[in-house]
């Protein structure tokens, strides 16, 4: 069941000693989601609302950013970055938190990562906002995009876009609260894992 893909709690530690252990960085990002009753075409049902953002560097990943414990706590440095990159105040609690771990690619950052559900009208106002009021947007942020829950042909909808490139371990964390909170079933999630492979493995027509 996606051992290596959901798993983000095999080098997971507690927030509290994470935030003491000295000469490492940390960076919070949050998975901001909504329910829906919305249809794709009108005959596909979304269900949810997952934001995710395409980063300066191209690379998809969550909302936040590095935070220094030592001046301001993880949720409010949270909070700081989000308001940044997405134009609103979003609040966020210690409730909201998940999982802290360590980086798989730097053994000194610490990454932070929390969930929060939010009413879908909330949602539509934040991707407005995103564009509009975002000091990042079009710097360090690109846009805001939606997970496609839901399969198409030909491997579109949800393969596809695991089919991309992530940054660090947000792939992992983005399976893993897919699969915690319900939103999909473990096996739509291998299913969906199983097809990225398959497009990845694909030779570049272009």
């Amino acid at each position: 069941m996606m051992a290596t893909e959901t798993s983000v709690t095999s080098v997971s530690i507690s927030k509290e000693e994470a935030v003491s252990l000295a000469g490492h960085r940390h960076a919070c990002h949050v998975m901001l989601h909504a329910t829906t009753n919305a249809k794709l075409f009108g005959r596909t049902p979304i269900k949810h609302i997952v934001l995710m953002q395409m980063r300066f560097d191209g690379l998809l990943g969550f909302p936040g950013g590095l935070v220094d414990p030592s001046s301001e706590s993880l949720e409010a440095g949270l909070m700081r970055e989000l308001k940044e990159e997405l134009g609103i105040a979003v609040p966020v609690t210690p409730q909201d938190h998940v999982v802290s771990c360590h980086a798989p690619s730097c053994p000194t950052l610490i990454t932070h990562f929390y969930v929060k559900k939010m009413e879908e009208s909330q949602i539509r106002e934040l991707e407005r906002a995103a564009v509009t009021m975002a000091t990042d947007h079009g710097l360090e942020v690109m846009g805001m995009v939606r997970v496609p829950l839901y399969f198409l042909k030909k491997g579109g909808g949800l393969p596809s876009f695991l089919s991309h490139s992530f940054i660090g371990n947000s792939r992992a964390q983005l399976l893993s609260a897919l699969q915690s909170l319900g939103l999909m079933s473990p096996g739509e999630l291998d299913e969906a894992v199983r097809q990225a492979e398959q497009l990845r493995q694909q030779p570049n027509l272009l």
